[in-house]
């Protein structure tokens, strides 16, 4: 949340407008010390490394949004998201590490003193037991990265952020429901209000998906780039009364430290003059394959000790995260997001019509939208088909459902015991091959995507 509002008012100061707005920003933010009395800090490395946390604060939000988006229940006064964002010196460049908030890690026993013992907890913890400064002190000790801003918001400033952009559209392949957060979303694309991305951002309940709060990050990762997507292209940076709704909607619950002023936000403009969606990066910490159970009874997630000290120490060294020569999509403009990639489908196209050459124009077509298609349609004409059908087996009912959102006005039919090879059975009511593309998936030793690969089309 965080990076796409700094994102935003770094590119209006690099266009040399908005001055007075920018300016205004230090009487605005509410402000804390999470450095004041640290020790034995990390060595500073290249660029600068910004600390972004979401708490869980709530005290502002009405009883309707209460009810509305499930937000009831006492706040836990700890951190739901922890986002530690480099932005690589000169400015072309944004590096944006997920941290899990239920970490393994060990903080300063409450009852101790200052007498160096520790007990195992998770990373979230942390702010609930010493605020913003054993936060940034846990994770610089965690990763060996100095920490030289940070920034916090609630809930209310995310809303109100979002509602001011005029909402953010996302895209998901398959349905999105938590009973949780009260979200449900329907397979497409959708543009959502701050209450409705909030319920986004916040579900780790998702119906038939075990990954939880690892699916959570990857889902806010996507939002992130989702913003800036829309604070870059909806025209807010050029029109000041716009800009100022948002900085002002920003400023209502966000904290940050002293030095992080109208100075910075001016200076890093100048330098992310050519910043696009694609010169920013969203990883996550690798994780080890056994978790560990704390004292309470509930379970923590261990970070990988070899692959997350050659991401972090990236990261100090200023070098990009995401593997080299990342390729778009093949799928053109206003292709759907579906299940499944295309290319890991196979396609047995059948000609359910008396119109000579059919079968081959679909498979043609199916094949240049990315689906692994035989390339030997055949023909069935006495079927007489009416509707174009998407035959498969109950076992690849993913891929069946990609496949028919490439053919408008199919249906599906399950067949079992077909196998892996879907058949599609062109009709006379079949119109066109619409693009498709799957969701981009993490790649490299870091589970990388770019802001570019996870927007919507």
């Amino acid at each position: 949340m965080r990076l796409a509002t700094a994102l935003s008012v770094f590119v209006l100061g690099a266009g040399g407008i908005g001055h007075a707005v920018v300016t205004s920003l230090d009487s605005g933010i509410g402000r804390v010390d999470p450095f004041k009395d640290m020790k034995n800090r990390p060595a500073a490395g290249h660029g600068m490394n910004l600390l972004l946390v979401g708490t869980d604060g709530r005290s502002t939000i009405t009883a309707a949004q209460k009810r509305e988006y499930h937000l009831g229940g006492a706040p836990c006064h700890c951190t739901d998201t922890i986002m530690l964002v480099h932005l690589s010196e000169g400015g072309e460049r944004a590096s944006v590490v997920s941290l899990p908030r239920d970490s393994y890690t060990r903080l300063p026993s409450p009852s101790k003193g200052g007498s160096g013992s520790t007990y195992p907890a998770k990373l979230n913890a942390a702010y609930a037991q010493g605020g913003p400064g054993l936060t940034v002190k846990t994770v610089e000790s965690m990763t060996g990265v100095k920490i030289d801003h940070y920034l916090e918001v609630d809930f209310t400033s995310f809303m109100r952020t979002v509602d001011a952009l005029g909402g953010v559209s996302i895209c998901t392949p398959r349905r999105l429901k938590d009973a949780n957060t009260g979200l449900d979303l329907a397979a497409g694309t959708h543009r959502l209000n701050g209450g409705q991305a909030l319920q986004y951002v916040r579900s780790r309940h998702i119906e038939g998906d075990a990954s939880a709060d690892l699916g959570r990050m990857q889902r806010q990762q996507r939002f992130v780039a989702a913003m800036i997507k829309q604070a870059t292209s909806s025209g807010v940076l050029l029109n000041p009364v716009r800009l100022k709704d948002v900085v002002s909607a920003v400023l209502d619950s966000v904290r940050a430290d002293p030095g992080f002023g109208p100075g910075q936000l001016l200076s890093l403009g100048q330098a992310m003059r050519g910043f696009s969606l694609s010169s920013s990066e969203f990883a996550s910490v690798p994780l080890a394959d056994q978790g560990v159970t704390l004292a309470d009874g509930g379970s923590a997630v261990r970070w990988d000790p070899v692959k997350a000290k050659r991401l972090f120490r990236a990261v100090r060294e200023d070098k990009p995260l995401a593997p080299p020569h990342r390729a778009a999509p093949p799928a053109g403009r206003g292709a759907s997001v579906v299940d499944v990639d295309p290319g890991r489908i196979r396609v047995q196209v059948y000609n359910g019509t008396s119109v000579d050459g059919l079968g081959k124009r679909v498979d043609d077509a199916l094949r240049a939208t990315g689906f692994d298609t035989t390339r030997a349609p055949r023909t069935k004409p006495a079927l007489k088909a009416k509707a174009t059908v998407v035959a498969y087996d109950p076992r690849w009912d993913r891929s069946a459902r990609s496949l028919a959102a490439a053919l408008p006005g199919s249906r599906l039919k399950a067949v079992k015991g077909q196998g892996a090879t879907l058949k599609v059975l062109v009709g006379k009511g079949f119109t066109k091959v619409a693009p498709v593309r799957a969701e981009a998936q993490p790649k490299g030793a870091f589970n990388t995507v770019t802001g570019d690969q996870v927007v919507c089309p």
